[in-house]
């Protein structure tokens, strides 16, 4: 299973998020879980619901220190069976751009 979130404070003082972000991916980090941090989105890979939903409200939780409201994006793909999705699906398009 692989989720992709973004998840930041809103109401604050200040219009950066950076530390807050931090503190999030700082928890998906030390989780041990498979993970990739882009500009827009983090995503975390993990073989069950329970697993990668703690980690993801272990993270709201960390941002909710930085503001009284937090938003958070959450896109998921369930696919039972399949492990290591987080390099082989990207793998797989570049195959196809070296075929062009």
């Amino acid at each position: 299973m692989l989720v992709s979130f973004s998840v930041s404070p809103l109401g604050g003082e200040s219009d950066s998020v950076s530390a807050a972000v931090a503190d999030a991916v700082r928890v998906v980090r030390e989780s041990g879980l498979p993970n990739e941090t882009s500009a827009m989105f983090t995503t975390i890979e993990g073989e069950t619901w329970d697993e990668v939903m703690d980690v993801v409200r272990r993270a709201v939780e960390a941002v909710q220190q930085h503001g009284p409201r937090v938003s958070l994006v959450l896109k998921a793909d369930i696919r039972p069976g399949y492990t290591a999705q987080l390099s082989a699906k990207v793998e797989r398009v570049e195959e196809h751009l070296r075929e062009m």
